[in-house]
C-alpha cells in the first residue's frame, strides 16, 4: 500500500466513525460524548479516564483504538485531539481507591471524574450540555445523561477512540515518571502490566508504594 493508498484509506475510516456515532445518536444530537478507559489491568498505578466531545467538522485521520496504535502515533494524535475537540476531561482513580472499592467501581469513578470535566469545559466554550454519551462496554446509571454501550467502542466509534488516545497518553506518561520513582519494575516498558520483568522485580523487591494490594495477594502472604 503506497502513501496515497494509505491516505485514502484512514479517511474513509475516519468518515465511517464518524457515521457510527451519529446514526448511534441521531441526526439532531450535536454533542455527544465518547469515554474510554485505560488501566484496569495492571498490577500498578492508576486506572485512567477520557472523556471526548468532537466537533461535526473534526478531520483528524489515523485515530483508532489507542491497543492498536503505535506509541508514536498516539504521541502525535494527543495534542491534535485536544486542539481540536470541543471539549475533553481526565478522570483517575489510584492505587489505593482502586484496593478500597475493587477496580471496576473505581473505573467508574474516574469515568464520572472525565464526564464532569468535559461536561464543565463544554457548558464553557459552547454554552451547552453534553447531549449523549458513548461508553465503551459500561453503562454508568448516576450520570443523568442518555447513554449507550459499545462493545468495542474503541475500534467502531471516532469519539470513544479519541477518548482511548487521551486516556493511554496521560496514563503511559505517568507510569513512565513512575519508573524513575520506583525502578526495578520495567514500569517505563510494561506501563504497570504483569510482564516476565514486573513479575521478577516484584520477586526481588517486593511490592512499591504504587502497587494495587488487591492484585498481588500471592506475593503478599
Amino acid at each position: 500500500m503506497n502513501k496515497q493508498e494509505k491516505e485514502m484509506l484512514l479517511a474513509r475510516r475516519l468518515v465511517e466513525m464518524k457515521q457510527f456515532d451519529k446514526e448511534l445518536c441521531g441526526k439532531d444530537v450535536m454533542f455527544i460524548a465518547g469515554v474510554d478507559e485505560v488501566g484496569r489491568g495492571p498490577l500498578a498505578g492508576p486506572v485512567v479516564a477520557a472523556c471526548v466531545v468532537l466537533p461535526e467538522d473534526f478531520d483528524v485521520p489515523g485515530i483508532d483504538d489507542s491497543k492498536k496504535l503505535t506509541e508514536k502515533k498516539r504521541e502525535a494524535l494527543y495534542p491534535l485531539i485536544k486542539e481540536k475537540a470541543l471539549a475533553y476531561g481526565i478522570g483517575m482513580a489510584d492505587h489505593m481507591r482502586i484496593d478500597e472499592i475493587n477496580i471496576l467501581e473505581a473505573t467508574k469513578e474516574a469515568m464520572i471524574q472525565a464526564v464532569e470535566e468535559a461536561s464543565r469545559m463544554l457548558k464553557e466554550r459552547a454554552g451547552a450540555g453534553i447531549e449523549h454519551i458513548l461508553f465503551d462496554a459500561m453503562i454508568i446509571k448516576s450520570i443523568p445523561i442518555p447513554q449507550t454501550s459499545v462493545i468495542k467502542g474503541d475500534s467502531k466509534s471516532l469519539s470513544i477512540a479519541a477518548a482511548s488516545v487521551l486516556a493511554k497518553v496521560t496514563r503511559d506518561r505517568m507510569m513512565v515518571e513512575m519508573a524513575q520513582r520506583y525502578p526495578g519494575y520495567s514500569f517505563e516498558k510494561n506501563k504497570g502490566y504483569g510482564t516476565k520483568a514486573h513479575y521478577e522485580g516484584l520477586r526481588q523487591q517486593g511490592p512499591c508504594p504504587i502497587h494495587r494490594r488487591t492484585f498481588l495477594k500471592n506475593f503478599l502472604k
